[in-house]
């Protein structure tokens, strides 16, 4: 049977994680989260994880290296970072920004890298 439920979060309410991130609608072969007024840094270690993400800038500027090529990202601007794809950021603007992960990130540990 097909899964027909409707699903609304609303982010005031929603739980955060580890690393500050708020989790937004989840389904089962996708989630989202948003990083809310993330304080500029320096480069986060290399890593890579087994999901892709998708994300869309909201407010801020930040750089995103993957596999050493650097892209700056900017309000309006959306990337991608494939799974297996050793990356890290830069956070240069108080920055928000809006992701989905598949498969979930946050489902069985995955999320820790």
């Amino acid at each position: 049977m097909t899964d027909t439920t409707v699903k609304k979060v609303s982010s005031a309410h929603s739980p955060t994680g580890a690393q500050g991130e708020v989790y937004l609608a989840s389904g089962k072969r996708v989630s989202m989260r948003m990083w809310r007024d993330e304080e500029p840094t320096q480069d986060k270690p290399l890593h890579k994880h087994e999901y892709e993400v998708v994300g869309y800038v909201i407010a801020g500027r930040a750089e995103l290296e993957i596999e050493g090529q650097t892209v700056r990202l900017e309000p309006g601007d959306s990337w991608v970072v494939p799974a297996g794809a050793e990356h890290t950021y830069r956070i240069l603007e108080t920055f928000t920004a809006v992701e989905a992960t598949a498969p979930p990130a946050q489902v069985h540990g995955r999320e820790s890298s």
